[in-house]
């Protein structure tokens, strides 16, 4: 649904000019607050006296005024609310004072991986000298301890004041996960001990989450009692209730390559399906004479209590905004543009938590749904057909299509990846989908009763253990999936421009500029990608990485490389840290060569610990000396240190020497003693050297 004119969409009109200004108080946050609230306020003041006087002055003749003024009103507003939501400004933020321990309160369910034990925790003081202050601020702690296993929401804790500044990427491609945990108001994280830490109280925190959280245990506790396959549990606690501790990487990169990963998030369709059971089964109270209001508010206050019990995630709160007007709306008799419904209910999330702009859930579920309150209808009108199954698997596709195709962008960008049979994908598992959330909600929402709960769980697992296999053999099909996109942010807009330009196209074929625009855009898009790939396949290079306690050095060699390193290729550490890198810099035919190896191809000769790299020369030390004497006179262009390598590099002839980040502190303390002019890779960025000349 396309809107002919602007006064049929006014909040969406509004929203973009209130989304610009958190998105540059995110990126300029260090203004000051009290110049841009008084320029709001005159502002304001101007927009309420002309409204006053809108006779009197004949405001009415120049009605272009009140968006003169609107605009820059709700940008500054944006802008004021995104700084002021910023924790790092606040005076009383822990970082900002000394302290020996903080005192902090857990505020989000702790997640077990393997020995640790992780969540979020609001600082409320901070303790110097027997002397308390109240605090602010939020730290992600980190407990390597058994006992930290049964640790819950809104217990208090007492913990040392030792935490550092969440570390940035060091090495290409690596995720952001600073800026990530930035965008939810975390900077520093601590590492904890037993021993380290005291429990000083309980039931700190929101009583109604508290409660929502325990519901949620309960419920997943009666999963494991009516299920027996531990990935179907997984899977239905995922996809019913949020909760995705127990969800594999596995399963997540089945759904993810078939294009299905959506229904792994409680968002829209959830929702619903909710409502029509909820409708359902208070039907009967239509007949009374308050019988629909009741229902309403009944409904509303479920359906909210179901978005608390999975979590409040962006998605699953954007749809129960929009049922809920949707519904009030719909008992009113009034009509609901509903693109409007989408942009209140963004306008009352970014109220709240302006930050969740960055979320990637929360752009995907609004590009989504805006996709298919617009594209699904042009889709749609290509086909129809008198054969009802016909029309519904049509239907269906235009559905699934206009979905992808707004989201497809933003997917590229973040995930790097296409699914390429997405329509067979979400057109198999309709039926699994909504078996699985029927036969769910019914065993959750009744009692225990053994031959129906026991029944209702036989359903829901066979459902479950069908759809996985049912995407298991489509994500092994050749070319599931299109891997290692690399998006740069002007290709990512400009593939947005193509698919919004095309889909006009089709809606309003009389608009032959948006033809030139859309080819025009085409040309920009496929020049800078044949730029990129031109680029990458004449490069050479060196990558000193930053791999914390291992060491790795890539040599780039075009679309070949080597990988020197002391980790396999299946080991997190090369997944987290390496292998972006590879994929961004489109190296797609690479060998992992541990450091005791030599090697030989038509641009690399590696012996011992010498590396020729074309016209580059290379000596790797480390703890173990070389089983042949290095001459004084070997000329070398770099040494590169590892694992605290015992040498006199005075002797030795080299521009450079790079110390990387398995080495110990006291060892680069040394080096910094004897005058060693070198460059650490420790807690620094990766070092990048093009080996072209």
């Amino acid at each position: 649904m396309i809107a002919e004119h602007k006064g049929e969409i006014p909040v969406v009109i509004l929203l973009l000019p209130f989304i610009g200004g958190i998105a540059t108080g995110l990126y300029w946050p260090g203004v000051d607050m009290l110049a841009l609230a008084i320029t709001a306020a005159v502002l304001f003041s101007i927009f309420v006296f002309l409204n006053l006087g809108y006779s009197k002055f004949s405001v009415y003749k120049s009605k272009w005024i009140g968006g003169m003024l609107i605009y820059p009103i709700l940008f500054l507003a944006g802008w004021l609310i995104s700084i002021h939501h910023n924790q790092l400004r606040r005076a009383d933020h822990f970082s900002k004072q000394q302290a020996q321990f903080l005192v902090v309160c857990i505020n989000s369910e702790p997640v077990v991986k393997g020995e640790w034990t992780r969540f979020t925790a609001e600082v409320s003081s901070t303790i110097s000298n027997n002397k308390v202050r109240n605090s602010s601020g939020t730290l992600l702690i980190a407990i390597k301890d058994e006992l930290a296993r049964n640790l819950f929401y809104g217990e208090q804790l007492l913990v040392p004041a030792k935490y550092t500044i969440i570390d940035p990427p060091f090495n290409p491609g690596e995720f952001n996960y600073k800026q990530y945990l930035a965008h939810k108001n975390v900077y520093h994280q601590a590492y904890l001990f037993p021993k380290h830490y005291k429990i000083t109280g309980s039931g700190f925190g929101n009583g109604l989450i508290a409660a929502a959280l325990n519901s949620r245990q309960q419920l997943v506790k009666k999963l494991y009692s009516n299920m027996h396959d531990t990935t179907a549990i997984a899977v239905a606690s995922t996809l019913i209730l949020g909760y995705k501790a127990d969800l594999s990487n596995d399963v997540m990169q089945a759904y993810s390559k078939t294009g299905t990963i959506h229904i792994l998030s409680v968002s829209g369709g959830h929702v619903a399906i909710l409502y029509v059971v909820l409708a359902w089964a208070l039907s009967f109270l239509n007949g009374h004479k308050k019988g629909k209001i009741i229902r309403v508010v009944v409904i509303i206050l479920l359906i909210w209590l179901y978005a608390l019990l999975t979590g409040l995630s962006p998605a699953v709160c954007r749809a129960a905004l929009m049922i809920s007007f949707l519904i009030v709306g719909k008992t009113a008799g009034r009509y609901v543009n509903p693109l409007n419904v989408l942009a209140c209910s963004a306008f009352a999330l970014l109220l709240y938590d302006p930050f969740l702009i960055t979320d990637v859930g929360f752009q995907l579920s609004y590009l989504a749904v805006a996709g298919l309150i617009i594209f699904e209808p042009i889709i749609n009108q290509f086909a129809s057909s008198k054969n009802r199954v016909a029309d519904y698997l049509w239907k269906a596709t235009s559905v699934s299509t206009a979905a992808q195709a707004i989201t497809f962008p933003l997917s590229a960008f973040y995930f790097h990846q296409l699914p390429v049979y997405f329509l067979i994908s979400n057109l198999i598992i309709m039926i699994p989908v909504t078996v699985i959330m029927y036969s769910g909600l019914l065993l959750l929402m009744l009692p225990q009763i053994p031959v129906v709960s026991n029944l209702l769980g036989l359903i829901l697992e066979k459902s479950i253990l069908i759809m996985n296999k049912l995407l298991g053999f489509i994500e092994h099909l050749p070319y599931a999936s299109i891997s290692k996109i690399w998006l740069t942010n002007t290709e990512h807009l400009l593939l947005y421009l193509i698919i919004v330009t095309f889909f006009y196209l089709l809606y309003n074929r009389r608009r032959k500029w948006l033809l030139a625009a859309a080819l025009f855009a085409t040309l920009l898009f496929s020049i800078s990608i044949s730029i990129k790939k031109i680029n990458s396949d004449s490069t050479q290079s060196i990558t000193f990485l930053n791999l914390k306690k291992h060491s790795g050095i890539v040599f780039k060699n075009g679309n070949n490389g080597v990988v020197l390193t002391d980790i396999t290729d299946t080991d997190k550490v090369f997944k987290y840290s390496i292998q972006p890198g590879l994929d961004s810099n489109r190296i797609t035919n690479y060998i992992i060569c541990g450091f005791d190896k030599n090697l030989q191809n038509e641009y690399l000769l590696k012996r011992g610990g010498l590396v020729q790299f074309r016209n580059k020369r290379l000596m790797i030390l480390n703890h173990k000396p070389p089983a042949w004497s290095i001459p004084s006179t070997l000329r070398l262009d770099y040494i590169y240190i590892r694992e605290n390598a015992s040498v006199d590099l005075r002797s030795l002839i080299t521009k450079q020497v790079i110390v990387d980040a398995s080495n110990s502190d006291r060892y680069i303390s040394v080096l910094t003693a004897n005058q060693v002019n070198y460059q650490s890779l420790k807690r620094n960025k990766s070092i990048i050297i093009n080996s072209n000349r």
